[in-house]
């Protein structure tokens, strides 16, 4: 293709897709109204990392979770952890970490607190709320001066993945992958944590098909990527994992880590691993809030699609996929440029015009999407190699 030459189009029915990019935005404006009132535990959770609280108790159980579930037995957590966090400070002069050890260990009961002006209240914790996003945007405003320094180059980004299961071993193949002309690090998860209710803490040598997501594991690999980037004179982008039972956790921990890309799917929670639809919708929306605050591009899970069913039968299902993600995101507060848009090249080799077929489904998402960052995985069902 020559310089300036544009690329063929298809010819879509744009009132089609201004029907089903409607239908979507209404599909996303009824379930926020039907669960702005709601919370979770994790999106509690979240809320306590971001006021300070980290670390584990005695027996290894993160704090951010015996604060909440503590607050949760007591039938408390209605209020919101904010709301305890704030009188523990203007009532008993404790820092958030240290009202979480009071609590998990027994020397405080949160139902107890001594009374606070509730003005006084809203005041603090509108003012902690404020302290909690100025890492997040140092972090944001760091990543943009590096691009800016650096630059983009041209086409595709490289997107890498490494999965030892031992964070310092991913260290190294990701560092090699650098030298080697990766754009992006992406560290798969160990098998099953989507699943598990708690994010383990600290740096970790053990996982499964996969390397767990830590904060402390985010950090070293932040670092790696830092010094790789300086020497190959890139800026390298570092992907994780923000999905399941703690996608409103990781996302908060990613965005105080300066993680770059999340993979954060509105319907994933509930169509691949049966998590309670309230439940992740709910946090799907917080985690989308900070993922979006940060400047932190997300990628949707419409590739899952195509592993489970078959994908020349089933490819319409993307694309209605792709349209409640991007009005999910919308309605988080989110740009368009950081709506990294998920698919995958699963069709049968064997299918005539199969790559026609495939290209034309790259092209007619390239179209409705003009702005969004598109995301393809390679094959897996049909791949000729390992």
């Amino acid at each position: 293709m020559q310089e300036g030459e544009l690329m063929a189009e298809l010819r879509l029915d744009w009132d089609k897709v201004d029907q089903a990019r409607a239908a979507a935005a209404e599909i996303a404006r009824d379930t926020e109204e039907k669960l702005s009132a709601y919370t979770t535990v994790t999106v509690e959770r979240s809320v306590a990392r971001l006021f300070g609280v980290d670390g584990v108790d005695d027996h290894e159980v993160p704090l951010p979770n015996r604060l909440v579930d503590i607050l949760l037995e007591k039938n408390l957590l209605g209020y919101g952890t904010a709301y305890y966090i704030g009188r523990a400070a203007l009532g008993h002069g404790l820092e958030a970490q240290e009202f979480a050890e009071a609590v998990a260990g027994g020397q405080l009961d949160p139902a107890r607190l001594l009374p606070v002006d509730p003005f006084e209240l809203k005041l603090w914790i509108d003012q902690a709320a404020a302290k909690s996003m100025v890492r997040i945007r140092a972090n944001r405003l760091w990543r943009e001066q590096q691009l800016d320094k650096y630059g983009e180059h041209d086409g595709p980004l490289l997107y890498v993945i490494v999965a030892t299961g031992n964070i310092f071993e991913d260290m190294v193949q990701a560092q090699a992958a650098v030298k080697q002309g990766a754009d992006i690090i992406a560290v798969i998860r160990s098998t099953g944590q989507s699943l598990l209710d708690y994010v383990p803490y600290g740096a970790t040598t053990e996982g499964f098909g996969g390397t767990l997501a830590t904060q402390e594991n985010f950090r070293l690999m932040r670092a790696a990527l830092d010094e790789a980037g300086a020497e190959a004179g890139r800026y390298i982008r570092l992907c994780n994992y923000c999905s399941g039972l703690c996608m409103p956790e990781i996302a908060v921990m990613g965005a105080l880590e300066r993680l770059d890309v999340m993979l954060n799917d509105a319907l994933y929670g509930i169509l691949f691993r049966d998590i309670n639809m309230q439940r992740t919708l709910i946090d799907q929306a917080f985690s989308r809030m900070v993922n979006g605050a940060a400047g932190i591009i997300i990628n949707t899970g419409e590739d899952n699609y195509l592993t489970t069913a078959d994908a020349y039968e089933q490819a319409y299902t993307v694309l209605a996929s792709q349209f409640i993600n991007e009005q999910f995101a919308k309605r988080a507060g989110m740009p368009e440029e950081q709506m990294g848009l998920g698919h995958a090249f699963e069709m049968d080799p064997k299918l005539k015009n199969s790559f026609v077929y495939e290209l034309a489904q790259a092209q007619m998402a390239r179209q409705i999407f003009p702005h969004a960052p598109l995301k393809y995985m390679p094959p897996t069902k049909f791949k000729t190699g390992n």
